[in-house]
């Protein structure tokens, strides 16, 4: 399905790259991990829904993800 001419798929890295993008427009290092990971975890499903699969997106944006996660739940500051 397509909407606007733009695969589902597309729009899922499209939503993502932006919520990466807005993610560094947060004062707060915790804020900005949260909306980071949010970023990270909708291009872990990007990369696993690109025909074919996109390792190099699925493991950057886990590991991204992992010391995002990391810091908020473990180091408080």
């Amino acid at each position: 399905m397509e909407f606007f001419g733009i695969s589902q798929t597309e729009w899922l890295g499209y939503i993502a790259m932006f919520t990466v993008v807005i993610s560094f427009l947060m004062k707060s290092i915790k804020t900005l991990r949260i909306v980071n990971s949010l970023g990270c975890l909708l291009f872990v499903f990007y990369g696993f829904l690109l025909n074919p699969i996109s390792l190099p997106i699925v493991l950057t944006n886990t590991a991204i993800l992992c010391v995002n996660l990391y810091y908020v739940l473990f180091k408080k500051t």
